[in-house]
């Protein structure tokens, strides 16, 4: 195979084992260094890369009858893993990320892509609460036993915050209030605001963020993380 007739599909795979061996992250997360705010739990902000998550009905449909998730890198969060499988997501046109990482456990159906993923496959994926596929678009799944047509489920994830009760409290805030994060990196030191605040009995305190908002704000070399409240303006919304 020449330079001369590389598909996007293999530059692709290409850029991805180079990258794999370079920094050893083959999972769909990649982390900044865990910056303690001081209470109750350190924060931590992930970049939360493209990634799917599948229902059991579609891992045996793609991977084979009685197939299950292995895993393959845990994740932050007690439980939640990278997942061994991948598959290969099909857009309008023909249009193809290959190799996109399965996160278990399972759960229904969904992809989650960054804003330039979904401009790449030709699909036009709403910000999203995971989990709302209310007039989301779909998408083909391929895998090496089968594909699974979806209807609807490709959203970009909105931004948001993982708390636990003590979190909550500390905070001052609750389930599905909204909050600012600021952060400090060298030329590059960004508030990101509407970080919806999502809330599990047993879950470390942490921050998703996707790709294009983590390049944006050079999240890896940060020296400074901060959850903030908005401040409401006097017309009553936040300035």
């Amino acid at each position: 195979m020449t330079a001369t007739n590389l598909s996007r599909s293999d530059i692709e795979q290409l850029v991805r084992k180079v990258l794999s061996s370079q920094l050893g992250a083959s999972s769909a997360s990649a982390s900044a260094t865990p910056l303690a705010d001081g209470k109750p739990n350190p924060l931590r902000v992930n970049i939360s890369a493209r990634h799917i998550h599948l229902s059991q009905e579609h891992v045996e449909v793609l991977f084979g009858k009685g197939a299950q998730l292995e895993v393959h890198k845990p994740l932050y969060q007690d439980g939640f893993f990278a997942a061994k499988q991948t598959v290969m997501v099909v857009g309008p046109r023909r249009r193809m990320l290959p190799e996109v990482r399965v996160l278990g456990p399972v759960r229904p159906t969904q992809v989650e892509l960054a804003f330039t993923d979904a401009i790449s496959l030709g699909i036009d994926a709403p910000v999203r609460i995971s989990g709302d596929h209310h007039d989301t678009p779909g998408c083909l799944l391929v895998g090496p036993a089968g594909s699974v047509e979806l209807k609807e489920g490709v959203i970009r994830a909105m931004r948001h915050v993982h708390m636990g009760p003590a979190d909550l409290k500390h905070f001052g805030v609750k389930a599905g209030d909204m909050m600012d994060l600021r952060i400090v990196s060298e030329g590059c030191t960004t508030t990101l605001e509407d970080l919806v605040v999502r809330v599990t009995e047993d879950t470390k305190l942490e921050v998703h963020i996707d790709t294009d908002e983590g390049n944006a704000c050079n999240l890896e070399n940060a020296t400074h993380v901060e959850l903030l409240h908005q401040k409401p303006c006097a017309c009553g919304t936040k300035s």
